[in-house]
């Protein structure tokens, strides 16, 4: 995407974009499905821990992970123990930390990207490379002030439906690539953090990952026009996520399902 402008509310003109408000409509009510589900209203912390290691998963394999099939259902605790490729140790590493990182997110996304990047890239990184690399972004001064205006945009410049501004946030790091490695990972991240602070999908019971990797070669030509930041281009990056948005309420109600 080309460099946000600094005026009020940059992202305005993209609900205008063909189809987006019916596709953010459509998102949202898929999503209310899921917080709604019987299972969801008392025991919802089961359904969230389930989704997260789904979108774990999927975030990785997206990103060329091996994924190894004793990580499934149940693991719990023992996850880590299983997983032996080096991006989805890192991805369910990510999901691990992302519970603990809404806080920061919400008033420090910076400081929180960095801590994400830290943690996915862990197993990524030689250890003479660890300190001038985990964590840092490109030292170039217009990386930094699109990480800067993506910071004043999710901590509320901009007044956009929440699947917008997650899109922005997922479609912006991926064509930024800030880090040395993990970015793929980090972006889907932090798009699931916004969903949580902007209450899109509060209690993370959803797993838009699974559609993204199910279309991984939509989701690839999506994200690099985003990138290329032409009106055709961006609307068919916020089709694709708010249409993963729904794909992923089925998974969560799916998930949800299982477990009556």
């Amino acid at each position: 995407m080309a460099a946000l402008s600094p005026v009020s509310d940059p992202l305005a003109p993209l609900v205008e974009l063909p189809g987006v408000a019916d596709a953010v409509a459509r998102a949202r009510d898929a999503l209310v499905a899921v917080h709604n589900h019987p299972v969801n209203r008392r025991g919802w912390a089961a359904t969230a821990a389930e989704a997260s290691l789904r979108a774990a998963r999927a975030s990785a394999a997206l990103d060329g992970a091996r994924l190894d099939p004793a990580l499934g259902a149940g693991d719990g605790d023992d996850a880590d123990h299983t997983v032996t490729d080096p991006v989805l140790a890192g991805a369910v590493r990510v999901a691990e930390e992302s519970g603990r990182m809404l806080a920061v997110w919400r008033t420090s996304p910076l400081q929180a990207l960095a801590r994400l990047h830290v943690v996915a890239a862990a197993d990524l990184v030689a250890d003479d490379r660890r300190d001038a690399e985990l964590g840092r972004p490109a030292n170039s001064a217009g990386v930094s002030a699109r990480l800067s205006l993506l910071a004043d945009l999710v901590t509320g410049g901009t007044a956009v439906p929440a699947p917008v501004l997650v899109a922005v946030v997922h479609g912006e790091l991926l064509a930024l690539s800030p880090f040395p490695s993990a970015n793929g990972v980090v972006a889907r991240a932090a798009a699931r953090l916004t969903a949580v602070a902007a209450g899109l999908d509060p209690k993370a019971l959803a797993v838009p990952e699974v559609g993204h990797l199910r279309r991984a070669e939509e989701y690839r030509k999506a994200a690099a026009g985003f990138a290329a930041g032409t009106h055709e281009g961006l609307t068919t990056w916020l089709l694709h996520c708010c249409a993963q948005w729904e794909a992923g309420a089925r998974e969560g109600l799916s998930i949800a399902d299982a477990r009556q």
